[in-house]
C-alpha cells in the first residue's frame, strides 16, 4: 500500500494486520497541532465504528469492551484520517479533539521525556 492509496472502510478494516488478541496499536494525533495525544487498541468492531461514526472508538482491554473515546467525559475524537503503516500492523488516526485526550485531564498522555529531551541513541526510522 502506497501512502496515497485510498480503501474503502470494509477494505480499510481487511487490510489491517490485527495482533494478539485481535488488537491493533492506534496512534492518536491532534489535526491541528500534530501532537501526539494518546495511544490505544482497537479490534475489527472498533474500527468499524470509527469508520461509521467519523468518532474514535476502540477497545478497552481493562474493560473488554467497546469503548467510544469521549462517551462519558464529552472529549470526543472526531476523525480527519485514518492510516495504516507501511505493515498494516499499527494505525494512525488524525482527529479534532474536543477536549483532553488523557484521563488525568492532560491533554496528551504522553508527559514523560527520556534524557530530558535529548534524543535516544541509535532511534531509527522506517
Amino acid at each position: 500500500m502506497t501512502q496515497t492509496d485510498v480503501l474503502a472502510p470494509d477494505a480499510f478494516v481487511s487490510a489491517v494486520a490485527f495482533g494478539p488478541g485481535g488488537l491493533v496499536p492506534c496512534i492518536v494525533q491532534d489535526a491541528d497541532t500534530r501532537e501526539v495525544l494518546m495511544l490505544a487498541y482497537a479490534n475489527a468492531q472498533a474500527l468499524r465504528a470509527t469508520l461509521h461514526t467519523g468518532e474514535a472508538h476502540f477497545w478497552s482491554r481493562r474493560r473488554q469492551e467497546l469503548w467510544h473515546k469521549g462517551a462519558t467525559s464529552g472529549n470526543v475524537q472526531r476523525v480527519r484520517e485514518l492510516r495504516l503503516d507501511c505493515d498494516a500492523d499499527c494505525v494512525l488516526m488524525v482527529v479534532e479533539p474536543a477536549g483532553p485526550a488523557c484521563h488525568t485531564g492532560a491533554v496528551s498522555c504522553f508527559r514523560e521525556e527520556a534524557g530530558g529531551g535529548a534524543a535516544v541513541p541509535g532511534g531509527a526510522a522506517c
